[in-house]
C-alpha cells in the first residue's frame, strides 16, 4: 500500500487531527527528535487503501540569518546589511533536528497532506516542510498530484473531515509575502539596532538595556506608549466647581440631581449660585420624559478585540492570552484565534455553534430561548478574507478548563451569544427639577429586553524585555526614560521611523505579493532602498537623538566603580553593572564587554601574561559555574583557535596557569565539544565544570589543595589530579591524606564526584555505560576536541552515572 504523510504545525494539533480522522484507531510513537510524535493508522486516500502517518513540526522549521562575517557586529558597516549582506535559511531550532526528522518520516512516502495553520505564516511553513521532504519522497507517476493542502478553522470532527475531502494546494504567493517580511525585518532591524546599540552603549553607562533595538513593528508600538505618556504628562488640570442637590422623596429614599450648568471655573460665581439655591426647601418638578433606547449587540470577535478585553477586563497580558487561546483552539474548544475578520460568512453554521451551548449550566436558558424564538442575524462587520471570527466550537465547564483558560473561554462564548441576540433595549427616564432659579435633572435606566454583555502581543513583550516600558498596576504600560528618549529622538530625526504609517504601507505591498499582484523582488528592493536612505539620514543626524540622551543618561567615564587595572595605562577601569555589564577605561577611552547574567569581581590581582590586564572572575552563583578571564583577551582573542567571548577556561595558552592547557581534565560527559576544567577558586568545595555546557560537578570536599597533574591516565589519557585532603576528614583508606588519580578511572575518586548542576542530560547517557570517549588536555599530546580511540567505553560509565 502507498503511504500518506500528513504534517501539522504543532504536536498537540497533529494528535487531535489524527484522532478525528482515524476515529481513535491509531498507534503512536515519539519521533527521533523527541519533540514530535508520529501517529499511524490505515484508511483510504484518492480511492485506494493507504497507510497514514500524521506528525508535526514545532512552528517554523527554518529562520533567516546573515552569512559569515555579516553576523559579526565588528566586522561590517551596518549599512551593508541593506543590500550587500547575503542571507540564508537556517534551522530555526538546531537542537530539534527538524529537517532530519522530516526526511526520516517522509522517506518513501507517496503523498503529503499539509495541515499547517491556515494563515500566511502557515503557508510559509508548508514550503519549509516541502523543501525537506520532497527530495526523499517516492517519484510521482505520469504527472500524478502528490502535494495537498488542508484548510480548516477549527479542530472539530465536521471541520477536519470536510477539510480532508476538499484538499487544495499550498499558496506560493502567500509564502513569498512572509519571506519578504522576514528579510525586511532582518535587514532593517539589524542595521538600525547594531548602529544605535554600538553608538549609545559606547557613550553612556546607565542605559540598562543589552540591546538598543529597533523593529519595524516593535518601534511604532513603543511610539504609541510614549505618545500616550506625553499626553498624560502634558495635561494640566484646571479647578472647577459643581453644584449637587439631594432631594428626599420620603424618609428613606433620596435622589442626587445633576446641575444643568454642569460646572463653572470661577469660585465666586459658583458661590453665588450656591447662595441662590441653598435657602430653598423644596425642588419643583417641571417635566418628565421617557424614551426607549437600544445598545447594539457587539460585532463578531477578532483577535485584536479579544486581546483588548483580555487585558482591560480579565487582567491577562496579550502574550499570555494568546497562548491560552491557541491551546483552547488545539483542544477543539474555539475556532482559530488569529483573525482580523468581524463578519461571519453567509454559510457559517451559527445555529450549530449555538446548539453546542444549549445544556451549559450558566447560559442554557438564554441559548434555548434564542433557538426557540430564532436567532438575530449578526451585525455586518469587516471581512478580512482570512478566518471566520473567534467562536466557541464545543461546550466546556469551569471544572474542565479552570483558571485563566476558563475565564477567556467564558468571555469568548458570552461574546458569541451576544452577537446573535437582540440589541439590548432599555427605557431612559428623565425628570427636570427647578431649585430657585437653577435647573437640575435626574436620569435612570430600566432594561426592557437584555442582550448578553460581552464584558498585539509579541511587540508589547519585546518592548518590555528591552526595558523600554514597564507594566504598572492595572496592566498599564509606562515608558522608561530610555523608551521616551528613543521615541522623541526618532520624532526629531525622522518621524516615519516611529509612526505606524510606513509599516502600514509596507504591509499593503506584502499583501499584494500574497495576492499575486506584485513582484516579490521589486517590493523587496524598493522597500529596502527607502529604508537604506532613511538609515543613512539617521546616522548623519544621530546628534539630534544624542542631545536627548545626554540629558537623561550618564557618560561612561562617570559611571560604575573602579575594579581592575588596564593593561595599557595601568589605571583602574570602571565596572559598569547595568546591562550590558562591561569595563571602561576612561584614560584609554576603551570599553570591554564581559559575560552577562552573573557577578564580576577582581581575581586575586593576577595579570594576564599576554597583555598585563588584571584578571576578573565571573560567577553564576554558588551552585553554578565560575571562571577567570582577561578583559582584553575576552574581546580580542589572542590565538587563531579562539573566538571572541572566551574565558581563561577556553584559552589555549601553553603555559599560563589559568588556561585550559593547565586546568583541563578530560572531555565533558554531556556535550560534544566541552572540556571539564578544574575551578581553582572553588575550594574547599571544589568544582569541575564544563567550559561549553552547564555541567558542574562537586568533588573532593574539604580537600586542602587540588592540582591538575602533568601526568595522564594510562587508560583514557585524561589528566590526573593531585589531591591533598584534610587529615581529620580524609576519605582515603588508612588515614592517607594525599592521592593522585583519574576521576574517570580511579575507583577512589569516582566515589567522591557528585553532580550538582546540569542544564540538560543527553538521553544517550541513561541506563547504561557511557558511550563517549575521553579527551586529554592540550599539552602537545592531542589537540582539544580530538577523541581518544583507545579509551574503553566501560571506563566512562562510573563518572557518567553521576551525571544522569
Amino acid at each position: 500500500m502507498k503511504t500518506v504523510l500528513m504534517v501539522a504545525e504543532k504536536p498537540s494539533l497533529a494528535q487531535s487531527i489524527a484522532k478525528i480522522l482515524s476515529r481513535g484507531n491509531m498507534s503512536s510513537h515519539k519521533g527521533l527528535n523527541g519533540a514530535c510524535s508520529v501517529h499511524k493508522y490505515t484508511g483510504t486516500f484518492a480511492g485506494q487503501p493507504v497507510h497514514f502517518k500524521m506528525t508535526s513540526v514545532c512552528g517554523h522549521v527554518m529562520t533567516l540569518d546573515f552569512l559569515g562575517k555579516y553576523n559579526k557586529w565588528d566586522k561590517v558597516d551596518p549599512a551593508e546589511l541593506f543590500s550587500q549582506a547575503p542571507t540564508e535559511k537556517k534551522e530555526a531550532n538546531p537542537k530539534l533536528n527538524m529537517v532530519k526528522f522530516l526526511q526520516v518520516e517522509g522517506r518513501g512516502c507517496d503523498y503529503v497532506v499539509l495541515w499547517l495553520d491556515c494563515d500566511k505564516e502557515g503557508e510559509n511553513i508548508c514550503f519549509e516542510v516541502l523543501d525537506a521532504i520532497l527530495p526523499v519522497m517516492n517519484n510521482a507517476h505520469s504527472g500524478e498530484k502528490t502535494v495537498f493542502r488542508a484548510r480548516f478553522s477549527s479542530i472539530t470532527d465536521t471541520d477536519i473531515c470536510n477539510a480532508m475531502t476538499r484538499l487544495g494546494e499550498p499558496d506560493h504567493n502567500e509564502a513569498l509575502s512572509v519571506d519578504a517580511r522576514q528579510e525586511l525585518d532582518l535587514r532593517i532591524g539589524c542595521a538600525f539596532t547594531r548602529f544605535q546599540t554600538k553608538y549609545f552603549q559606547g557613550k553612556y553607562g546607565d542605559l540598562d538595556s543589552s540591546l538598543i533595538s529597533f523593529g519595524p513593528c516593535q518601534t511604532p508600538t513603543l511610539g504609541f506608549c510614549v505618545e500616550r505618556h506625553d499626553k498624560i504628562q502634558s495635561f494640566k488640570p484646571e479647578t472647577y466647581w459643581v453644584l449637587q442637590a439631594k432631594v428626599h422623596t420620603n424618609k428613606e429614599e433620596s435622589l442626587l440631581l445633576d446641575w444643568d450648568r454642569v460646572r463653572v471655573f470661577d469660585r465666586e460665581i459658583a458661590q453665588m449660585f450656591l447662595n441662590m439655591t441653598k435657602s430653598e426647601k423644596e425642588a419643583q418638578v417641571e417635566a418628565t420624559s421617557r424614551k426607549e433606547k437600544a445598545k447594539q449587540r457587539p460585532l463578531a470577535l477578532n483577535t485584536v478585540e479579544m486581546l483588548r478585553v483580555a487585558s482591560s477586563a480579565l487582567g491577562m497580558g496579550p502574550q499570555h492570552a494568546m497562548q491560552i487561546a491557541e491551546r483552547l483552539y488545539t483542544q477543539g474548544y474555539i475556532s482559530y484565534p488569529r483573525t482580523e475578520t468581524t463578519h461571519y460568512p453567509e454559510n457559517f453554521d451559527l445555529k450549530g455553534s449555538l446548539r453546542q451551548q444549549a445544556n451549559h449550566p450558566y447560559w442554557a436558558d438564554l441559548v434555548k430561548q434564542l433557538l426557540a424564538e430564532g436567532i438575530n442575524r449578526p451585525r455586518k462587520g469587516h471581512d478580512a478574507g482570512d478566518h471566520p471570527p473567534i467562536t466557541p466550537m464545543k461546550s466546556a465547564t469551569e471544572a474542565e478548563l479552570g483558571g485563566d483558560a476558563w475565564r477567556l473561554y467564558e468571555y469568548i462564548t458570552r461574546h458569541f451569544i451576544a452577537t446573535v441576540s437582540q440589541d439590548c433595549k432599555y427605557l431612559q427616564s428623565t425628570i427636570s427639577f427647578r431649585i430657585g432659579p437653577e435647573k437640575f435633572t435626574c436620569s435612570g435606566k430600566t432594561v426592557i429586553s437584555p442582550g448578553t454583555d460581552a464584558s498585539i502581543p509579541v511587540h508589547i513583550n519585546n518592548i518590555c524585555q528591552r526595558n523600554y516600558v514597564t507594566v504598572e498596576s492595572g496592566r498599564r504600560l509606562k515608558p522608561t526614560n530610555l523608551g521616551i528618549v528613543l521615541v522623541h529622538g526618532y520624532y526629531k530625526i525622522d518621524a516615519e521611523l516611529v509612526l505606524p504609517t510606513i509599516r502600514s504601507a509596507v504591509e499593503k505591498q506584502l499583501n499584494l505579493i500574497a495576492q499575486g499582484k506584485a513582484d516579490y523582488h521589486q517590493v523587496l528592493g524598493h522597500t529596502l532602498d527607502i529604508f537604506k536612505r532613511k538609515f543613512h539620514y539617521f546616522v548623519d543626524s544621530i546628534a539630534g537623538m544624542d542631545e536627548l540622551m545626554e540629558v537623561s543618561f550618564s557618560p561612561l567615564a562617570a559611571t560604575g566603580k573602579p575594579l581592575s587595572r588596564c593593561g595599557k595605562c595601568h589605571r583602574f577601569m570602571k565596572y559598569i553593572q547595568a546591562k550590558p555589564s562591561r569595563l571602561h577605561c576612561s584614560h584609554c577611552d576603551e570599553t570591554y564587554t564581559l559575560p552577562q547574567n552573573g557577578t564580576i569581581k577582581l581575581y586575586k590581582e593576577l595579570r594576564c601574561p599576554l597583555d598585563d590586564f588584571e584578571l576578573v572572575l565571573w560567577s553564576s552563583g554558588s551552585r553554578g559555574k565560575s571562571y577567570p578571564l582577561c578583559p582584553y583577551c575576552y574581546n580580542h582573542p589572542p590565538f587563531r583557535d579562539m573566538k571572541k567571548g572566551m574565558g581563561c577556561n577556553e584559552c589555549t595558552h601553553p603555559t599560563c596557569q589559568h588556561s585550559l592547557s593547565m586546568l583541563g581534565i578530560g572531555q565533558c560527559v554531556e556535550c560534544e565539544n566541552g572540556v571539564l576544567v578544574l575551578d581553582p577558586t572553588s575550594g574547599p568545595k571544589w568544582k569541575v565544570a564544563c567550559n561549553t555546557c552547564n555541567v558542574v560537578a562537586h568533588c573532593f570536599e574539604n580537600a586542602h589543595r587540588v592540582r591538575v597533574s602533568a601526568d595522564t591516565c594510562h587508560t583514557c589519557e585524561a589528566a590526573l589530579l593531585d589531591v591533598d585532603f584534610n587529615k581529620v576528614k580524609s576519605p582515603l583508606p588508612g588515614n592517607e591524606t594525599q592521592h593522585t588519580g583519574c576521576i574517570f578511572c580511579d575507583p577512589v575518586f569516582q566515589e567522591l564526584v557528585e553532580l550538582k548542576h546540569a542544564a540538560s542530560c543527553h538521553p544517550m547517557h541513561r541506563g547504561g555505560p557511557g558511550r563517549r570517549q575521553g579527551r586529554g588536555r592540550a599539552r602537545g599530546r592531542r589537540p582539544p576536541g580530538k577523541p581518544n580511540p583507545r579509551r574503553p567505553k566501560d571506563k566512562m560509565s562510573a563518572l557518567a552515572a553521576y551525571f544522569v
